[in-house]
């Protein structure tokens, strides 16, 4: 998308700044939720301490933009793209806070799982938080790029982050079910995994944003959200960690019928 030169120069001076500094807070969140997911698997809580005490520095910035998008909108009195670009900003500043908080949120998670003993399932954690990552660099990209065709890939890859989540969920509780010693460890390993998926939901809100930034409209089709997922994995968790519960209630209906039925007396011969 080409950029409309302004007739007064510090208009466009005050508008690349306002992006570069999106892209400032952007470059932050991103390294802290790598740091934030390296943890989870070098079980290193002075890498996850570092990650919880840079989340000022994204916060800061976000009032930043706030200031600063308010000054433009009183002074400058933008129209049509320029307005559309300010709004955007504003609303993917929000969005990148909230990324960064639930990085933190991970990481604050990994110090307290790094006290346990080390299990098999914390890989699971991490294979999420790397497809998310990639979400992130490339909404990231998309923005810097006013590429809104790749933010709306990036918006159809969501489904996929609602659909490993649902997996990770199910994996878990069927894992608790097991083995009741685990289920400190993995309710940590399910509020990660949760974090991670609000990430994703994040990613697409900025995508949304880019969208209507770029083409002045919103995006054609509704998000794609994984609904049903927290009623069917309830019951194929129970049907996998207790599998002989699983029989049809037509199966017990005629068991019992069978029982109460009285017995046929033997013909006369």
């Amino acid at each position: 998308m080409a950029t409309q030169q302004h007739i007064v120069s510090s208009y466009d001076e005050e508008l690349e700044h306002l992006n570069k500094t999106i892209m400032q807070m952007g470059g932050i969140a991103e390294s802290q939720l790598d740091r934030a997911i390296q943890a989870i698997l070098k079980r290193d809580s002075a890498m996850a301490q570092e990650v919880v005490e840079t989340d000022h520095k994204v916060d800061d910035l976000e009032h930043e933009v706030a200031t600063f998008t308010v000054r433009l909108l009183a002074l400058r009195q933008p129209m049509a793209v320029d307005l559309r670009n300010i709004v955007a900003a504003l609303k993917i500043s929000s969005d990148i806070e909230r990324i960064a908080d639930y990085a933190s949120n991970v990481a604050k998670r990994s110090i307290a799982l790094s006290q346990f003993p080390e299990v098999n399932l914390v890989q699971t954690v991490p294979r999420m938080g790397r497809q998310v990552q990639q979400m992130f660099k490339d909404i990231l990209d998309a923005y810097a790029q006013r590429d809104a065709e790749k933010a709306m890939r990036v918006w159809e890859s969501d489904e996929e982050v609602d659909e490993m989540y649902t997996s990770v969920f199910r994996e878990l509780l069927t894992y608790m079910m097991e083995d009741p010693r685990s289920i400190t460890v993995c309710t940590h390993l399910l509020f990660m995994a949760k974090n991670l998926e609000r990430v994703g939901d994040h990613v697409t809100n900025i995508a949304e944003n880019i969208y209507f930034f770029v083409h002045g409209k919103p995006m054609p089709e509704n998000r794609p959200k994984f609904e049903e997922s927290y009623y069917t994995v309830m019951k194929q968790a129970e049907h996998d960690a207790f599998p002989e519960d699983g029989k049809s209630e037509n199966e017990e209906t005629v068991k019992k019928k069978a029982k109460k039925a009285p017995a046929k007396k033997p013909a006369r011969k």
